[in-house]
């Protein structure tokens, strides 16, 4: 069965920074791509890191310079690395393998099950105070 348990999350001031860690396991994680939503209070559900193998990693103009992925493969572990964060940046943050899902990265909600072979975590939350 496959699982993705994300733990990190908390509250930070603004200009502070967080990083996120999704434990994986009941698939071949090496191989596998990998990546991070995050579900925007009242809003849609946003791809803000992803990672296809293929040696570069996708960020969207909106994290870019400040959210760093990263993964140690004999861990099965992925990383989200945050600074900089502001008051938008608030959110539950979704771990996730599979293909990207939704036009430009966005779709309505998220867990989103519109794809084959999508896995989701349980979310975290990251709330940044002004």
């Amino acid at each position: 069965e496959v699982r993705l348990v994300e733990s990190g999350g908390g509250s930070v001031q603004a200009g502070g920074s967080l990083r996120l860690t999704c434990i994986a396991s009941g698939f071949t994680f090496a191989g596998s791509d990998m990546g991070w939503y995050r579900q925007i209070p009242g809003n849609e559900c946003e791809l803000v890191a992803f990672d296809n193998n293929d040696g570069r990693i996708y960020y969207p103009n909106s994290v870019k310079g400040r959210f760093t992925l990263s993964r140690d493969n004999t861990r099965n572990t992925l990383y989200l690395e945050m600074s900089s964060l502001r008051p938008e940046d608030t959110a539950v943050y979704y771990c996730y393998s599979g293909p990207v899902v939704g036009i430009c990265g966005l779709v309505s909600h998220c867990p989103y099950e519109g794809a084959p072979y999508n896995y989701w975590g349980q979310g975290t939350q990251v709330t940044v105070s002004s």
